[in-house]
């Protein structure tokens, strides 16, 4: 997978996300605040393209336990919760879209978590109309 296509699919709207460069690899921020996703671009000699993201309490051995060759303890962030996600071998898509949402929930302010919530209800709502609708 190309970085390129990797950025696009990591940085999917959610509010006052912003993306910044820190320790020279795209990073994601909740607004102003804390980072909720870090590319990994073979960073320190890594062998694959990953994201890191931090995760609720633990997720992070739930996640390594099912999946050793998706799912690994990041360096410097590991001790802290996070996980890297393995990305250049093919991953669920949708699946990595649920963990970086549930990675910018576990940052975010209680403000920037209501708005995330509130468009994600708004979508659901929308769709259903044009599901009747059709």
């Amino acid at each position: 997978m190309a970085l390129p296509d990797a950025n696009e699919k990591l940085s999917h709207g959610e509010p006052n996300a912003n993306e910044k460069l820190s320790h020279g690899e795209p990073t994601w921020f909740a607004g102003k605040g804390k980072v909720f996703a870090m590319l990994d671009d073979h960073h320190h000699g890594a062998t694959h393209l990953a994201v890191w993201l931090p995760q609720p309490f633990g997720a992070q051995e739930t996640l390594i336990g099912s999946d050793p060759e998706r799912f690994f303890r990041p360096p410097y962030v590991g001790v802290s919760g996070w996980v890297g996600v393995v990305l250049d071998t093919g991953p669920d898509w949708d699946a990595v879209a649920a963990l970086v949402r549930e990675a910018y929930l576990t940052v975010a302010t209680p403000k920037l978590r209501k708005l995330a919530v509130a468009a994600v209800e708004a979508k659901l709502q929308a769709r259903s109309r044009s599901a009747r609708r059709a």
